[in-house]
């Protein structure tokens, strides 16, 4: 699964319009956020990107969690987001 790493400076229309593309791609994406502000950011271009793919008929959800990363030689807590389509059952 291809991982997006996010920062509070990335651009959301940017950033969702990569996520729409993987998504598309790979039928799945992973976002990691370390801080409030990057948190922020990728819940907002989770919500744009979302308007990207409903012309196809494709609804995102997204399962948050903790994840530990690398920077610069030092263990940080991030946040996780996995992102994927909604799949309906059928009835």
């Amino acid at each position: 699964m291809e991982i997006l790493k996010v920062s509070s400076s990335s651009k959301t229309k940017a950033l969702a319009g990569a996520l729409a593309a993987v998504i598309r791609k790979d039928g799945a994406v992973e976002l990691q956020a370390v801080g409030a502000g990057a948190v922020n950011q990728a819940v907002k271009a989770v919500a744009i990107a979302r308007g990207y793919v409903a012309p196809n008929g494709i609804n995102l959800v997204m399962i948050p969690s903790f994840v530990e990363i690398a920077i610069n030689d030092e263990q940080r807590t991030a946040i996780k987001i996995s992102v994927a389509p909604r799949h309906r059952p059928h009835l």
